[in-house]
């Protein structure tokens, strides 16, 4: 026996200070065009729990069972407190008689049920489309508010509201067209010698801010009552909004998760560098293109029923991540957390300055952009 030892069975402990093992990167050579999905590193030993399904069976992290559990028990919990607040509280004996029909109340069932599930629709389909974004993009900035998706399917409304005095139907179909045209301009765009995801985002902010002006100006122009309404709507509201008024948004996006639940395994795949994800067989196109439309349809239907909500795209995506302590963006914690998120800005909107109920925009911009500060002294600071 020699006292040397091959370099495979080296000890991390005395290993030499100049050298790198393989696979890890040097943090100031680090390419500022990429994302590093491996910020967040999962521990090898996490425990896992077996669920059979049938004659086969799936492996589920304990972390990601309680982070479903405690965002389960969070959304229940605000869902009480917003069927139980408004002008006079109601017990909850009001509440479950009115929930179980042994007590109808139309304030409870038909007034403030509707908003605590457009609290929790709205805001899972917003975590889900600021996670395919950002998996895309490799960047957490890669959101719909920010790289203008929000702002062009608000465009597309407006157009309606002012140009062609269309009804809510007609508004809907506006603004889906609308963040469905600004995200081809920005995706055509950025496609210069290769899909770049912080070219993506600079001119996503670019083109942002061009229809930002646009829509200002559309609304100095609309008449004085068509104006006011649609400064109100841009603010991102879930005031008065009632059991009909979901009804198409329920099944549009139920069709938009369900494909992106379908597709997150080859999601994640894409976002781990487009040569690997080539060589694992992801059709990268395609699978960029079907998940674009999935992040516009999620962004614009909200935008169409309760107008442009900032930032929980933006920031449920980070925030789910760092609990679940995920590689990536995972999509389910993106979902619960932008639904925890948007249920208790709209509560604080309700409370803030009661009985005047606040548009839950106005939270979710003060919030966000605490945010995005943090969010933006982090990457410097990374880098």
């Amino acid at each position: 026996m020699t006292d040397t030892q091959q370099p495979d069975t080296q000890n991390p402990g005395t290993q030499k200070p100049g050298t790198q093992k393989p696979g890890t990167q040097n943090p100031g050579t680090q390419n500022p065009d990429t994302y590093d999905v491996r910020e967040t590193p999962v521990s090898g030993r996490t425990s896992t729990v077996r669920v059979p399904v049938g004659d086969r069976a799936w492996f589920v992290q304990r972390r990601t069972i309680t982070l479903v559990l405690g965002c389960a028990a969070a959304m229940l919990g605000l869902g009480f407190v917003g069927l139980s607040y408004g002008t006079s509280w109601a017990t909850p004996g009001e509440v479950f008689g009115a929930l179980t029909g042994l007590e109808p109340s139309v304030v409870i069932a038909e007034w403030r049920a509707p908003r605590v599930v457009a609290g929790i629709l709205f805001g899972a389909a917003l975590g889900v489309a600021g996670a395919i974004f950002q998996n895309l993009t490799r960047n957490p900035m890669g959101s719909p508010d920010i790289i203008g998706l929000d702002a062009g399917a608000y465009t597309g409304a407006l157009l309606v509201m002012t140009v062609f005095a269309g009804a809510s139907m007609t508004v809907a179909f506006g603004s889906v067209v609308g963040g469905l045209v600004t995200a081809a301009l920005v995706y055509s765009l950025s496609r210069s010698n290769g899909l770049s995801g912080m070219r993506l985002v600079v001119i996503g902010i670019a083109v942002n801010a061009m229809i930002t002006a646009l829509n200002n100006w559309l609304v100095l122009r609309a008449e004085l009552e068509v104006a006011m309404a649609a400064v109100g709507w841009n603010s991102g509201s879930l005031n008065g909004i009632d059991w009909d008024d979901l009804i198409l948004p329920f099944a549009v996006l139920s069709v938009l998760l369900t494909v992106a639940a379908l597709r997150s395994q080859t999601l994640h795949q894409s976002a781990l560098g487009d040569a690997i994800a080539v060589s694992t067989g992801v059709p990268l196109e395609r699978q960029r293109m079907l998940m674009v439309l999935v992040g516009v349809g999620c962004t614009a239907t909200v935008t169409a029923v309760a107008g442009p909500v900032a930032f929980i795209a933006l920031a449920a995506p980070q925030i789910g991540r760092r609990l679940a302590k995920a590689p990536g963006i995972p999509l389910l914690p993106a979902a619960l957390t932008g639904a925890v998120l948007l249920q208790l800005a709209d509560l604080i909107a309700q409370m803030l300055l009661a009985p005047v109920s606040l548009p839950v925009g106005v939270v979710t911009t003060a919030i966000g952009g605490g945010y995005l500060i943090w969010l933006l002294a982090q990457e410097v600071r990374r880098r």
